[in-house]
C-alpha cells in the first residue's frame, strides 16, 4: 500500500501562486508515476486531469487549461511530487488530488487514468 498526502492548498487572490506537494509513504520501494487532478465543487463538474510526471521524472504532461501556468516536478529523494501553480484564476478553484501509478504501468495508460492510489486532496480557492 502507498499513502499519498497532499498539502499546500489555501486561499489566494487571482494572479497569485501556490505550490502543492504530494508526499508518498508506505510501499514506496516501487517507483510511481504521479498525476494531479482537480475536482471543482460545482454541480456537473467532472474531475479534471491537470498534470502528470513519469516515475523517473523524464516525461511530464500538462493539460491545456494549465499549460504555461502550472509546472509538475518531483524530488524522488523526498518521495514528493510538486505542482507549482502560477497566475491562478478563479476557475482554478477546486480540490486538488494526487494519484500514483506503479512504474509498470505504461505512460499512455497513466495519461488515461491508470492510477492505483489516491490522496484525500487539498483545497485551493482563488478569489477574484
Amino acid at each position: 500500500q502507498v499513502q499519498l498526502v497532499e498539502s499546500g492548498g489555501g486561499l489566494v487572490q487571482a494572479g497569485g501562486s501556490l505550490k502543492l506537494s504530494c508526499a508518498a509513504s508506505g510501499r514506496t520501494s516501487t517507483p510511481y508515476s504521479i498525476g494531479w487532478f482537480r475536482q471543482a465543487q460545482a454541480p456537473g463538474k467532472e474531475r479534471e486531469f491537470v498534470a502528470a510526471i513519469k516515475w523517473n521524472g523524464d516525461t511530464t504532461y500538462h493539460a491545456n487549461s494549465v499549460k504555461g501556468r502550472f509546472t509538475i516536478s518531483r524530488d524522488n529523494a523526498k518521495k514528493t511530487v510538486y505542482l507549482q501553480m502560477n497566475s491562478l484564476k478563479p476557475n482554478d478553484t477546486a480540490v486538488y488530488l494526487c494519484a500514483a501509478a506503479p512504474n509498470t504501468v505504461p505512460w499512455g495508460v497513466v495519461l488515461d487514468g491508470g492510477y492505483t492510489y489516491w490522496g484525500q486532496g487539498t483545497q485551493v480557492t482563488v478569489s477574484s
